[in-house]
């Protein structure tokens, strides 16, 4: 009689609530995966996708605390028995904030840290060295300081530095929200290669699901309850919100097609008989006409590190627009909102503010004009509640108003009393949006607002975004995420080699490009953009 063999990953019963916490993250998961299996965990913001990941490798509980219960076995390891050190070289972990797990002063010294502390032989050290900097395609960075890396950037370092121990599991927590769409396929690409040519088994939480489900053979759905559901990636798809499927995959289920398609290919061989018109009707006009010119830059160029970023940009951004920076990583988006800011000043050229030159000048200057979010919105956060965060904003700005209705505005009320460093990272980012909007400013500057966001949460992000250029608010983001663009900004500025080489509406930008462009695009061609134009069109015929 054969003995079936054990899961490699074996998940059994685990529920586990954070210190202090009213409500448990997790609750009665039973999860079994075989060695090779490539994995993504999808669920909404908050439902405890990095609280799962961290049990593969003993992170929770050894360094969370909290109460577990059920176990978690990786490898026949059980990570109640094993701390995180002892877990490390069975499962490489990637965190959602690459910059958490970067220590030292050279990416290919950050690549090295770990197999040092392993005790790998020097000369296995420099041939894996090697390796990682090719298979993530970052050796023109081996010598660059990861502090001065962009976060696209930093997050391939970190995978790098994840895989370079050869563990048997690595976990990634949104490996490709910060990165460009060749970035992102590039890391999904390599991480595909790995798992088919070396079994290595691969658990991935990712929001993107455009970018990832055709890379995946299992889905684990979380639900947002604590509970989860896990499956074939195909049987799953059935299972999943449809607002968090890829455009191709709800196009297919609205047509009818058998499938549905989860990949462009899929797509194409799926939509082969639907003939659409040259283009579809309207434009690319939003509701309301652009104002006042809110902020200027007057041919601008930003050193950093000695070397230009920034090179000769003149822009005007008017009073009732969303525009959105894009641009592969290291292209200046960043930078670009930082210098509107003031955090850095030009080398050459001006920036004004409703038509006053701010060139240089300290931040507190603005008074309130403009509001900011980094990419990493913890920095923002010094409070030990999210009330008194929304609360000490509105009192800087001489504002009279109860902060409770600022969170139930982001769907935060219910967080009111956390910490807000306890938060997803997705209610971490809607957290600083509530904060900085709180104090009214007129302009609002997001650096990758939607990174670690939800689907729903992402739709009501925009809503409110659009609510706020209606109401004469200026909106620039600088984002990787083309579907949100194309259904939300009222202008595209495409940034390469540090110049403006694009600028104007969605349809015109992001149509037959190869990369900053939407699934519908590359289905169809042309200029259509979303899943409702063509919906739209099928209906009229």
């Amino acid at each position: 009689m054969t003995v079936p063999e054990a899961p490699f990953v074996a998940i059994d019963d685990l529920s586990f609530r954070y210190p202090q916490a009213s409500q448990p993250a997790l609750a009665r998961i039973d999860i079994a995966l075989a060695e090779g299996t490539f994995a993504l965990v999808a669920g909404g913001s908050g439902s405890g996708k990095s609280t799962l990941l961290r049990s593969l490798n003993g992170l929770v509980p050894h360094f969370s605390g909290g109460t577990f219960g059920g176990a978690v076995r990786v490898g026949g390891m059980d990570t109640r028995e094993h701390p995180p050190r002892a877990m490390s070289a069975m499962t490489g972990f990637v965190f959602q904030d690459p910059e958490a797990q970067l220590l030292t002063d050279r990416v290919d010294d950050e690549i090295a840290f770990s197999l040092e502390q392993h005790g790998v032989p020097p000369v296995v050290m420099r041939k894996r060295v090697e390796e990682m900097l090719d298979v993530l395609g970052i050796a023109g960075l081996r010598e660059r300081s990861p502090a001065t890396l962009s976060g696209g950037e930093r997050q391939r370092v970190a995978v790098a530095v994840a895989l370079a121990l050869h563990p048997r599991l690595l976990a990634l927590d949104e490996p490709t929200s910060q990165l460009d769409p060749w970035g992102a396929e590039d890391v999904l690409a390599a991480l595909s290669r790995l798992n088919e040519d070396l079994g290595l088994t691969i658990v991935m939480a990712e929001h993107r699901l455009e970018r990832t489900l055709g890379h995946t053979d299992t889905v684990i759905h979380l639900g947002a309850d604590g509970h989860s559901e896990s499956g074939p990636t195909r049987r799953m798809v059935s299972r999943l919100p449809q607002s968090a499927l890829p455009p191709v995959t709800r196009l297919g289920l609205a047509l009818g097609w058998s499938g549905p398609p989860l990949t462009i290919k899929e797509g194409r061989q799926a939509a082969g008989g639907l003939v659409l018109p040259t283009r579809p009707d309207g434009d690319d006009a939003r509701s309301g006409t652009p104002g006042d010119v809110r902020i200027e830059l007057d041919h601008v160029t930003v050193a950093l590190g000695g070397r230009d970023v920034i090179r000769d940009v003149s822009l005007r951004l008017r009073e009732g627009e969303i525009v959105a920076l894009m641009g592969r990583n290291g292209s200046g988006k960043s930078t670009l909102l930082r210098t509107m800011l003031g955090l850095e000043r030009p080398r050459k050229g001006r920036v004004l503010i409703d038509g006053v030159d701010r060139t240089g000048q300290d931040p507190a200057n603005l008074n309130g004009a403009l509001g900011y979010i980094p990419q990493r919105p913890d920095a923002m956060f010094f409070h030990d509640r999210l009330v008194d965060e929304v609360r000490y904003s509105m009192r800087l700005r001489g504002i009279a108003s109860q902060p409770e209705a600022w969170l139930e505005r982001f769907g935060l009320r219910d967080l009111a009393m956390r910490h807000p460093r306890d938060l997803s990272g997705g209610e971490r980012e809607r957290a600083a949006l509530a904060t900085i909007m709180a104090g009214q400013p007129r302009a609002l500057l997001l650096d990758e607002p939607t990174r670690g966001m939800d689907a729903r949460h992402k739709q009501e992000l925009m809503q409110i975004l659009d609510g706020l250029r209606e109401a004469g608010v200026t909106v620039v983001l600088a984002t990787h995420d083309v579907e949100m663009v194309a259904s939300h900004a009222t202008r595209v500025v495409l940034l390469g080699d540090r110049e403006v080489i694009a600028d104007g509406p969605p349809r015109e930008v992001l149509s037959d490009s190869l990369t900053f462009t939407t699934q519908v695009n590359k289905l169809y061609g042309g200029s259509w953009l979303t899943v409702d134009e063509v919906l739209a069109a099928v209906q009229r015929r």
